[in-house]
């Protein structure tokens, strides 16, 4: 089945996907929030377009472990999106993966410029890597 990834930001929500295997993540697009319920309508559609059998939202936990208001949005809105799409969501501690995504841009040489247009889809790439490979991991231990 396909998993959907979302990095969930005050301006923008990063969107990434998984092939049918669930092996590989790769970048799908970056929303540009708008309101409230035209991002929950439009993230909605893209879950459903994609024909996601699952959605992984990304938790931004401080580096102690301990949650902030960016927690709180992201368990929001994967909240109100739960009642809209009936495909379970989990949540995935993403500490790190934007600093993660913003190191593999400036290494590929990519502009300041074109880099805020993709770093949340690739935050959301790493999210779901992250997660896909800690499920393979629990299967080869069983």
């Amino acid at each position: 089945m396909k998993i959907v990834s979302l990095d969930i930001g005050t301006v923008r929500i990063g969107v990434a996907t998984s092939d049918i295997m669930e092996i590989i993540a790769s970048a799908y697009t970056v929303y540009k929030r708008k309101d409230e319920p035209s991002d929950l309508k439009n993230i909605a559609e893209i879950i459903t377009n994609l024909e996601a059998g699952q959605v992984v939202i990304g938790l931004p936990l401080k580096m102690d472990g301990s949650e902030g208001s960016s927690v709180e949005m992201a368990k929001d809105f994967g909240e109100k999106l739960s009642k809209i799409i009936d495909v379970p969501i989990i949540y995935q501690d993403e500490r790190l993966s934007t600093v993660e995504a913003q190191r593999i841009l400036i290494e590929s040489g990519m502009r300041r410029e074109k880099r805020k247009d993709k770093i949340d889809s690739l935050a959301a790439t790493i999210i779901l890597q992250t997660y896909l490979d800690k499920k393979s991991n629990m299967k080869d231990k069983n």
